[in-house]
């Protein structure tokens, strides 16, 4: 099965090693056909420290590192 990646905004740099990402999701309601933007926050491993605050990343899934962390940032070769 291949791993998920999403792409969001860093909202929280806060912690050691971790980012909170905000990944926004577009679909259409199945009732009123209209376009619903859903937001959802992922912890992901950044253990480096490299990103801030409004970077925009792509994060990728990964084995639990901790109780919160499934996710680890993308770091692209051309990026």
């Amino acid at each position: 099965m291949p791993k998920r990646i999403l792409q969001g905004k860093v909202t929280s740099d806060k912690n050691e090693q971790t980012v909170t990402v905000l990944v926004e999701r577009r679909f259409t309601h199945p009732v009123m056909k209209k376009t619903v933007r859903s937001t959802k926050k992922y912890r992901a491993h950044d253990p480096l420290n490299q990103f801030k605050v409004g970077d925009t990343v792509r994060i990728i899934e990964c084995a639990p590192i901790s109780k919160s962390k499934r996710w680890e940032v993308l770091v692209d070769a051309e990026a």
